[in-house]
């Protein structure tokens, strides 16, 4: 279920929501409306109104559980489409590394074109064709998935053996023309938000600086005399892991990382 069709269907909920609050509301004050109080239009609106409380409990269930229906085919539809969506980019990665390839063969060619093959078939559980009727076929709704295989196509093999580099660039490029184009329209659906802590300056670089607390200091000794009072079963072990612990923590540097990697905190 799009955004769009879960829009739709929560409006026409509103909308009959209001209109049995409204129909009940009236009938609860018939008797005060002037042309219904003392006409049989007021006992009948007395009953309605009867009815509808009677029957709230099982409105509101009923409600629910279209709701729950609703808001569970919306989630499984984005569920659909955000692997729709690595499938794609996996499909570019592929395309682009055979391109960069400087000699290719044939199944090279046809792991690509699988793949391309696999993306654009795959769309079919995610998003009907655009204008498909019962007689019409419609038209394929993302098109740039056709142009990257119809740019991979251009570079097969098993047509031409001599493809000059350049020709193999273009069609990288257009590759990711098109992905591009993809991406800035297949990802409107999935309603996303800017992060609330981004980082948005180049070379970013840690703020905190090593150590910690003096609380997790003096745990850490603690369980280091109580696992010292223990026969080791593989003492040479215990001094190695040691010996690279003290030679990571000497050269250790301010931004937190050693000489063969992050701490890991």
């Amino acid at each position: 279920m799009t955004r769009a069709s879960l829009n739709r269907t929560l409006r026409r909920a509103y909308v009959v929501l209001t209109l049995v609050l409204v129909i009940s509301l009236a009938a609860k004050f018939a008797d005060r409306i002037p042309g219904i109080a003392g006409t049989p239009f007021e006992a009948a609106a007395r009953d309605l109104y009867d009815y509808l409380k009677d029957m709230a409990l099982v409105f509101v269930t009923v409600v629910a559980a279209y709701l729950a229906n609703v808001f569970q085919k919306r989630s499984k539809f984005v569920e659909s489409l955000e692997e729709e969506w690595r499938g794609i980019v996996r499909t570019k990665s592929a395309l682009y590394t055979y391109c960069e390839k400087p000699y290719v063969s044939t199944d090279d060619y046809l792991a690509a074109f699988c793949r391309i093959s696999e993306t654009i078939d795959n769309m079919r559980i995610v998003y009907a064709n655009a204008g498909e009727t019962d007689d019409l076929v419609g038209l394929y709704p993302y098109a740039p998935l056709h142009d990257m295989r119809r740019a991979l196509q251009s570079v097969d093999p098993r047509k031409r053996t001599d493809i000059p580099a350049e020709e193999k660039k273009l069609a990288r490029e257009a590759i990711l023309q098109s992905f591009y184009a993809l991406r800035e329209t297949m990802l409107e659906e999935l309603d996303l938000d800017q992060p609330e802590h981004p980082l948005l300056i180049s070379a970013g670089r840690r703020k905190k600086q090593p150590g910690a607390t003096r609380g997790a200091r003096v745990r850490q000794d603690r369980q280091r005399k109580s696992q010292d009072q223990l026969p080791s079963p593989r003492p040479d072990l215990d001094a190695y892991l040691h010996r690279l612990y003290e030679a990571e923590q000497a050269s250790q540097s301010p931004t937190g990382h050693g000489a063969a990697g992050p701490r890991g905190v």
